[in-house]
């Protein structure tokens, strides 16, 4: 082994390091101008890389079948939903989407690609091809890709993110809902089929439930003295678990919910909703009364418009976001104000401030007080 030191022609100094392996076979050499100015620090760097330089060369080989082989996407998947949605404890109906999403668009679209090969370019590509979906789909299959590559860095799978994912931008339209007359005439044709299907209609028009907490609601949650029920549990496929906002509430009861409930009361199931048998309503036969209603009253089809026709209402009678956030559970007012544009209550109070008396002694007051100053 030996090291050389000498002037660099434009200042500082130039090493020349040449190791050599003990039975002379392999040799190693490395010159370049050392990172300080002083001859000693040199020297000292200089021996620093000649251990170095060594060690490497003394190393054996790295054997290229123990590098770590890097999974492709469609390899990935499963630990994927195993170790970060089970483990996580997403919803039921979250997990069985991001599946969804991984099996129609990411495997086919990236599949058979290793994950530190997706690229800029790739993840542009596939947002060409789903042009015909709406941004808001889009940006849920560009968000699963996303958190799985995070989670392929975190794991230590991939050095690092291979891409960058952007979603697209989404304007926030107006949630749709059945006018008064519209709600009126579905629930009166709901009536007319029968008291289940007045029971859906009502419990999602009068409060405000979704499709999973209509299913799971039970006797239990239903007080028909203070009239009101306790949203506690979803049902999604057969799973129960928690609402959506991952906490329960309560929903005082319309006159007319009341009698409906008083009416259907039963001791066939612990469900509210089930069927002749005792077996529970599942979401399937919740849609297809719908459907029905819908069709005979003449109003759009759906379980979850009943959701926005609740808060819709309620914000178009002047109810405050707060009293509407509670009572939906949303998670935040953000979902909240998506309604108080209807509310003309609010907007018409707001302009009559402007029709009110202008205070003259006030007025003259804080005028005066500006003069003087």
């Amino acid at each position: 082994m030996s090291v050389t030191i000498r002037p660099y022609r434009s200042g500082g100094w130039e090493i020349d390091i040449r190791v050599v392996t003990p039975d002379g076979a392999r040799d190693l050499r490395e010159r370049r101008r050392a990172p300080m100015s002083s001859r000693s620090a040199a020297v000292r760097w200089a021996e620093g890389r000649e251990r170095v330089l060594f060690d490497r060369l003394v190393s054996p080989a790295p054997d290229s079948t123990s590098k770590k082989e890097v999974p492709t996407l469609q390899a990935f998947a499963p630990r994927f939903i195993d170790g970060h949605a089970r483990a996580n404890r997403l919803k039921p109906s979250g997990i069985a989407s991001k599946n969804a999403i991984l099996r129609l668009y990411l495997i086919p679209a990236f599949g058979r690609k290793r994950l530190d090969a997706i690229k800029s370019e790739d993840v542009q590509r596939l947002k060409a091809q789903l042009e015909f979906k709406s941004p808001k789909t889009v940006n849920n299959v560009l968000a699963v890709l996303s958190v799985l590559l995070k989670k392929a860095v975190e794991w230590e799978v991939i050095e690092r993110m291979p891409c960058t994912v952007k979603l697209l931008r989404v304007d926030k339209g107006t949630a749709a809902f059945h006018d008064f007359d519209e709600y009126e005439r579905l629930v009166e044709v709901a009536r007319s089929i029968d008291p289940r299907t007045l029971l859906v209609v009502l419990l999602g028009g009068d409060a405000g439930m979704r499709c999973g907490e209509i299913l799971a609601l039970e006797w239990n949650d239903v007080d028909l003295v203070k009239r009101q029920l306790c949203v506690r549990q979803s049902d999604w496929n057969g799973q129960v678990g928690t609402p959506k906002s991952g906490r329960l509430r309560y929903v005082p009861l319309t006159r007319r919910l009341t009698a409906a409930l008083v009416e259907h009361r039963h001791l066939r199931s612990k469900r509210v909703l089930c069927q002749a048998d005792g077996s529970p309503f599942t979401r399937q036969i919740v849609q297809n009364r719908m459907v029905l209603a819908a069709r005979r009253a003449n109003v759009k089809k759906g379980v979850h418009i009943l959701r926005h026709t609740f808060c819709s209402h309620l914000s178009m009678r002047g109810a405050p976001a707060k009293a509407i956030q509670e009572l939906a559970g949303h998670a935040d007012l953000t979902m909240t104000q998506r309604y108080m544009h209807l509310s003309p209550a609010a907007l018409d109070a707001a302009i009559r401030l402007l029709d009110e008396p202008r205070r003259e002694r006030g007025w003259a007051e804080s005028s005066g007080q500006s003069d003087a100053k």
